[in-house]
């Protein structure tokens, strides 16, 4: 579904993602885990199109998509979740989902339209928005204006708004920061959930360990840019070299 081939990106003098080579499958989940700085977000910003490479390619479906712009990959089938939430601050919890829903159908048809030019008032349009809205537990909030939201209500309504692109591949990029105790296990259950759909890919970066071991199918590791372990969470989790790559010295992963 979604294949990495040497992806590797320079800032001047410093390789920040250094030849990075994965493939994923549909039906997985992938945990992206290291310390701080390791380039998991660049990774990821080279796979969704924030940020150009310097070399190697991407590939969705068997496709180039290295040059594409971050639009045509979305069109084509990869949702971003970001560390901050990504929303219209001033259009209620609906408007938000719908305007997303009716994106998705009228991109299916043509090229080149923004949410805006595309907005319309369809029946089907709206009930769809609302059934997306009662799976993540929001259709109570349905008129709420998105800005008085408190941060967990947004980070589920950006998941909202990824269900209703109907993305092939689904990349969450910490997606409980800054939650409360009581606001993440929401947002998890709902990455559960999607993983039960076996023909989407699901990418995660997360520092909570207790996280990828309830979600990952497999686990990744990048250190200093570089791709250092890939395989089964309890045989990643175990691997001396991430114990040091991900700690900085010998220990158990907590």
């Amino acid at each position: 579904m979604l294949e990495t081939q040497d992806l590797t990106v320079r800032f001047g003098g410093h390789v920040a993602v250094d030849a990075v080579s994965c493939r994923f499958e549909a039906g997985s989940l992938t945990a992206i885990v290291g310390p701080n700085g390791a380039g998991k977000t660049t990774f990821f910003n080279l796979i969704s199109g924030q940020i150009r490479t310097t070399s190697g390619r991407v590939s969705l479906k068997g496709q180039d998509i290295t040059a594409w712009g971050v639009a045509q990959r979305a069109r084509a089938g990869l949702g971003r979740a970001f560390q901050l939430t990504n929303l219209f601050p001033h259009l209620s919890v609906l408007e938000n989902v719908r305007l997303a829903v009716q994106a998705r159908r009228e991109g299916r048809h043509r090229r080149g339209l923004s949410f805006f030019t595309i907005w319309s008032d369809h029946r089907g349009v709206t009930d769809e928005a609302m059934q997306i809205l009662r799976d993540v537990a929001m259709h109570e909030q349905a008129a709420d204006w998105v800005a008085n939201l408190p941060h967990g209500d947004q980070r589920k309504l950006e998941v909202a708004l990824m269900m209703a692109l109907d993305p092939q591949v689904y990349m969450f990029d910490e997606p409980t920061a800054g939650m409360s105790a009581d606001e993440a296990p929401v947002i998890l259950d709902l990455i559960q959930r999607l993983k039960s759909r076996a023909e989407h890919v699901i990418l995660l970066v997360e520092h909570k360990m207790d996280v990828v071991r309830a979600l990952a199918d497999r686990i990744i590791v990048l250190h200093n840019g570089a791709l250092v372990a890939d395989g089964l969470p309890e045989d990643v989790m175990a691997s001396d070299v991430v114990r040091d790559a991900y700690l900085g010295r010998k220990g158990q992963v907590a």
